[in-house]
């Protein structure tokens, strides 16, 4: 199955509650963290909930 590594590029300062809570289960906590996830769609909506704060890319 497909990976997504996810990259925080963005801070913690002035978002909100939510999204706050999406990168801690996301496994993100400073910018530059990087994790490897499983493409699952459950996955894919928490980072449609920060697109703003992070980047993604598919690896194999």
């Amino acid at each position: 199955m497909a990976q997504l590594k996810v990259q925080q590029k963005r801070g913690l300062v002035g978002i909100k509650a939510n999204q706050r809570e999406t990168l801690r289960s996301l496994g993100l906590k400073r910018i530059g963290d990087v994790v490897v996830k499983e493409d699952r769609p459950e996955i894919r909506g928490m980072i449609n909930t920060v697109r703003h704060l992070v980047t993604f890319e598919e690896v194999e």
